[in-house]
């Protein structure tokens, strides 16, 4: 998938932009807070119908404004032009359009256009709590597979209802209880089995990128902890309903499932330097780049990169140069505020680029050039 044109409209600090983008290579440069990160997440927003940082659409709009419009002219790998709109006003549902028709369900809309974005903000996913890591899970699966999305959003539903039966001051009825209980195992089985699949295969990709960036210096893995794996989940769910109804909520299901990021024996979070953590989410994304590439047969992702050489020393700033500046990537959008990283990116391919200077909000091309290797 290839973002030809991207118009931009009162999103953040972004007034109005209208930006022709290179299929191959694309460098945004700028100080911090100029609006290269809103650029990128503007891009996130038309394939994921959010924006990556916040949750609350209205936050998004340009201060002062009373609307935002999103547009993107896109290409498939086949060829067939697609064009995206989203438009929102303050105090009104936000609409998506795909060729000038409404979705009636956003959900039709994610997967069709398959994004990785890379971003300081990741370091969460090993400082953070187990729901940025099953976000992380969740968002790339349900790029590639609609029943997954399906069973996410009815046990989500149920794990709701069981949660509001289990707060009433009254005994709650149990014929319902079971009925609620059932739907979160059995959605819940499946999710888990996807989940697991997932983990096993993408975890063989993950550590070869990063002993390519880290020049085999450490060893890394990832470990899925699950309820699910404690026995069937409705007797590990049912089992402990008198304290769930002590405490109000559900203690036991995928809901509480985890990704354990380890550095050697330990784990990352108590263990890895900034420059580690950083290399680990790096290498993480880039391996769940390569597995929508080989999963999503129909289109290869788009690659966004916001400010990833920050806190790298100089050995692994060179291996990513070498990594993203290869030919095996399709679209890439990248950010920095060192002129020399992408300067070095651009050095090292000879794949059609475009050079973009950020500023206030306001995006100007500055060069062009290079050539789409065959």
């Amino acid at each position: 998938m290839f973002l030809n044109k991207i118009s931009i409209i009162n999103y953040k600090n972004i007034r109005e932009a209208a930006i022709e983008l290179s299929p191959r290579i694309n460098c945004l440069i700028g100080q911090n807070g100029e609006g290269k990160t809103n650029f990128l997440d503007a891009v996130y927003y038309l394939s994921f119908c959010r924006s990556a940082f916040t949750p609350i659409d209205s936050q998004l709009i340009t201060h002062g404004q009373d609307f935002f419009v999103l547009e993107g002219d896109y290409t498939t790998d086949q060829g067939a032009p697609i064009n995206i709109y989203c438009g929102m006003k303050r105090g009104v549902k936000k609409r998506f359009k795909r060729d000038k028709k409404d979705y009636k369900r956003l959900a039709q809309h994610i997967g069709l256009i398959p994004l990785i974005f890379v971003s300081p903000a990741d370091t969460t996913l090993i400082a953070g709590g187990s729901e940025e890591r099953r976000r992380l899970m969740d968002m790339v699966i349900c790029q590639y597979d609609v029943a997954y999305a399906e069973a996410l959003m009815r046990c989500n539903k149920a794990l709701q209802q069981r949660n509001a039966l289990l707060k009433m001051e009254e005994e709650p009825d149990p014929a319902l209880m079971d009925i609620w209980e059932d739907e979160m195992a059995t959605q819940g089985e499946l999710i888990y089995r996807k989940r697991d699949e997932f983990v096993r295969a993408l975890t063989p990709v993950f550590q070869d990128i990063y002993q390519t960036i880290a020049e085999n210096k450490e060893e890394v893995a990832l470990r899925y902890v699950s309820h699910c794996q404690r026995g069937p989940l409705i007797d590990v769910i049912r089992r402990d309903r008198a304290k769930d109804r002590a405490v109000g909520y559900s203690l036991h299901g995928v809901h509480r499932d985890d990704l354990e990021m380890m550095l050697g024996e330990y784990q990352m979070k108590r263990e890895g330097s900034q420059g580690q953590n950083k290399t680990f989410v790096l290498a993480l994304k880039l391996a769940q780049f390569d597995f929508l590439k080989r999963t999503v047969s129909a289109s290869v992702p788009l690659l966004l990169l916001d400010d990833i050489f920050d806190k790298l020393d100089a050995r692994r700033v060179e291996q990513i140069v070498r990594l993203v500046s290869a030919d095996n990537f399709g679209q890439i959008l990248i950010t920095d505020t060192n002129r020399d990283h992408l300067d070095r990116i651009l050095q090292h391919s000879a794949l059609d680029y475009k050079l973009f200077e950020v500023s206030n909000g306001e995006i100007t091309q500055r060069r062009e050039g290079g050539h789409v290797q065959a």
